[in-house]
């Protein structure tokens, strides 16, 4: 079960809704003062033609009970159910109260284990007597890629996906690069610590923490985007690991900063007015993501 998929199905239900009633709306008989099951029955075939994707279909009473085997090309579902009493499912006491065409919530299938979704149409008399309640269901993921085009199941989705982990490798591969390369940098002068630069302690230092942001962007890209993780509170997450990333730049920009003023003071004293601009930057980068939190706490409560 993917979090990401039900949270789609959310966005999105309005307009599937509006889908699968347009269609049933079309092609079913209601309304009028002779409906037979025929006419039904008829009419679902023409339905089976428009929704190529759909898992099962089946009628029932007014009553609850399956009035015709189930039809499906699955062999799990077809030509079985007549009889069934189904009065303990969503669909049908959400079509007795509403007394319209229904869309429930996902829900696993006995038979798939799948999350499914079950489109319900009322059928009435010329009297407004409830005859029968047409049945579809379909699996969440192929409802997904048919009303949502840009679904994480439909192709488009899946090359974003794909995408978003050829980024998510590269970007790992490269924290792991910095990483590495930022512990050679201090380890090469091995024990002997009298022989240490604090040149290249500081370079490490910068390796290291930019190591670090760049690796919770690749968690961040890792979960939200490529596995499709969705935590209770993931716009949380989100500005979490972005304050993080911007404090990691801030931290390697700073200590940046510190060794060209030590350099410059040392070696050319004309130039700290470079070193100054750089400080200059780093503080408005500060003042910038301090007003970004302030305005994060102001919207959290």
């Amino acid at each position: 079960m993917n979090i990401k998929e039900i949270e789609e199905f959310s966005s999105i239900r309005v307009k599937a809704r509006a889908y699968f009633c347009y269609i049933l709306s079309r092609s079913l008989p209601t309304g009028v003062p002779k409906v037979s099951l025929s006419e039904i029955k008829v009419a679902l075939k023409g339905i089976s033609k428009t929704l190529k994707k759909v898992d099962a279909m089946y009628i029932l009473d007014a009553d609850g009970k399956q009035v015709i085997n189930t039809i499906s090309l699955n062999p799990k579902y077809a030509r079985k159910g007549i009889g069934a009493l189904r009065t303990n499912r969503a669909y049908y006491y959400k079509v007795i109260k509403e007394k319209r065409c229904v869309l429930t919530d996902p829900y696993p299938s006995i038979k798939s284990n799948n999350l499914v979704i079950t489109a319900a149409y009322p059928i009435y008399d010329d009297k407004d007597n409830l005859l029968y309640i047409v049945c579809i269901d379909i699996a969440l993921d192929n409802l997904l890629s048919m009303v949502h085009a840009s679904s994480i199941d439909s192709i488009s989705g899946k090359v974003v996906r794909l995408s978003y982990a050829a980024f998510t490798l590269a970007l790992a591969l490269v924290a792991l690069l910095l990483f590495v390369k930022g512990v050679y940098s201090f380890m090469k002068f091995g024990i002997d610590f009298r022989d240490i630069d604090l040149k290249y302690v500081f370079e490490s230092t910068i390796l290291l923490t930019l190591s670090l942001a760049i690796f919770d962007l690749v968690k961040a890209l890792l979960e939200e985007e490529v596995l499709g993780e969705k935590h209770k509170n993931s716009g949380d997450e989100i500005h979490k690991t972005m304050v993080r990333f911007i404090g990691s730049i801030i931290i390697a920009l700073s200590i940046e900063s510190l060794m060209l003023v030590f350099k410059f003071a040392l070696t050319d004293s004309s130039k700290l007015k470079f070193a100054v601009l750089l400080i200059s930057g780093i503080s408005i980068l500060l003042a910038s993501l301090a007003y970004y939190i302030k305005s994060l706490d102001k919207r959290s409560r």
